[in-house]
């Protein structure tokens, strides 16, 4: 049977890929540097093949060190996973749960969820991560994370991906100009829309609800949803905000209208994904049902 690299070895290589810096790839792992240069040298002797390219003032990955980078990513979130299953096993809602979540959900539905987490698990931990959703995603295939709550459509690969509610798109502009909005999404003025800056999915749910395509810039995109409701107050155009959004009351000191389409009206789908090997399967199930429970307009929601 032929020699396989060791979990210790690819932790190694991984972290000499992101820092470049066997000194501070080191520190990162704990161990002395030459520790850790032994490491790589005993699996590029394991797996026949140079990873890395050592200069006297360089580090540099090969094209054969980058893919076994990717892959070893994989092999340690698996091998956390198991642990993390084997440790969890009998009792499936405790412990730290790494939860990422995007910016246009966070501040709306966490107020609710957490509580509602601490009430019905407290002996599970949540920590929490927002960021962009490929960002996040990023995070979650190198275990960094265990689950992220996002908004679909977007590309998750192979990804678990568990659906939990629909939410509208609607349609604000400043008060007095409801003339201006009109019922068919078609005939909105692409020319008076405006986005949040790219990076956010909310973006392509707003040019996809409208059927546009990407916009020319304009110099005016927007890096939150409440900036972006401060320049359509300032009457630099319309946006298309999540319901949520609005329930939460981020408009109630705005002197701004919200507006709700005729069908087909633009929606989104705010969904919790995990990874394909994640072993907190039941942990999974029951956090999104909660999170769902406290979806805007549900019973248990606001």
């Amino acid at each position: 049977m032929a020699n396989l690299p060791s979990l210790r070895q690819l932790r190694y290589l991984v972290a000499v890929s992101e820092r470049l810096n066997f000194t501070q790839a080191a520190e990162t792992c704990y161990v002395t540097q030459s520790t850790l240069s032994a490491g790589i040298k005993e699996l590029e002797a394991t797996l026949g093949t140079l990873l890395v390219e050592r200069e006297r003032h360089s580090v540099m990955m090969t094209p054969t060190g980058i893919e076994v980078v990717a892959r070893a990513r994989r092999l340690l979130a698996e091998a956390e996973d198991l642990a993390e299953w084997a440790r969890n096993a009998d009792r499936p809602m405790c412990g730290l749960l790494r939860l990422g979540v995007i910016p246009t959900i966070a501040p709306f539905l966490l107020p609710a969820v957490l509580p509602a987490v601490r009430e019905h698990y407290p002996e599970l931990r949540i920590a929490l991560r927002e960021d962009l959703t490929a960002h996040l995603l990023a995070r979650l295939n190198a275990g960094q994370l265990d689950f992220a709550l996002i908004a679909l459509p977007y590309e998750t690969g192979s990804l678990q991906v568990q659906p939990l509610f629909d939410e509208e798109l609607k349609l604000i502009a400043p008060r007095g100009r409801e003339a201006d909005m009109p019922r068919d999404i078609g005939k909105l003025d692409p020319d008076a829309l405006l986005l949040l800056e790219e990076g956010h999915c909310l973006r392509g749910h707003t040019l996809g609800g409208c059927r546009l395509g990407e916009p020319r810039s304009s110099g005016m995109e927007a890096t939150s949803l409440f900036t972006l409701a401060q320049m359509v107050e300032g009457g630099l155009g319309m946006a298309l905000l999540p319901d949520m959004t609005l329930r939460s009351g981020l408009l109630s000191h705005m002197d701004l209208v919200a507006h709700r389409f005729a069908e087909p009206r633009p929606r989104r789908t705010i969904a919790l994904v995990a990874r394909s090997s994640n072993a907190r399967v039941e942990c999974f199930s029951r956090l999104g049902e909660l999170i769902a429970a406290q979806a805007p307009g549900t019973p248990d929601g606001t």
